[in-house]
């Protein structure tokens, strides 16, 4: 089966205007769309106030990794189908979880937590990848809570 919205015309920054007002409605007091050297979206900032106080978050569009995926299952398409895939799928993921924040499963901030950006805009887990952050091992192994 093909990668989710696939087909989409929807245009990116229809899909961005759409994230924009999800995101202020519940809690972003500050966007930022981040731009490659073309002009194209690429990465979008944002800002929530938090009971520690204003958090910055960072949500990529990987277009190269949705080639990918669009290559390995044989489907043709172009970078601005790729680029359109994307957005739209960050908008459906971003609805989703707003859904689960407001039904109170959740705070905004546990939601995008993997997303918390540092004061040099590294991602949480970035460091996490990266070795920087790590986890405790269950005092019987890994995994004995699982």
């Amino acid at each position: 089966m093909p990668i989710k919205n696939y087909t989409t015309k929807i245009d990116v920054y229809d899909s961005l205007g759409e994230i924009q007002g999800t995101l202020a409605k519940n809690g972003a007091r500050k966007i930022m769309v981040d731009y490659d050297p073309d002009g194209r979206p690429v990465g979008l900032a944002f800002a929530i106030e938090t009971a520690d106080g204003p958090r910055g978050f960072l949500l990529p569009a990987n277009t190269a990794g949705v080639m990918q995926v669009f290559a390995r299952q044989k489907v043709k398409v172009d970078k601005t189908q790729a680029e359109r895939t994307a957005w739209r799928n960050i908008r459906d993921w971003i609805l989703a979880q707003m859904a689960f924040v407001e039904a109170g499963n959740v705070q905004v901030d546990e939601v995008f937590l993997p997303y918390l950006t540092d004061s040099r805009g590294r991602t949480l887990y970035s460091l996490y990848q990266g070795g920087n952050l790590a986890l405790e091992a269950g005092k019987g192994g890994d995994n004995e809570n699982f």
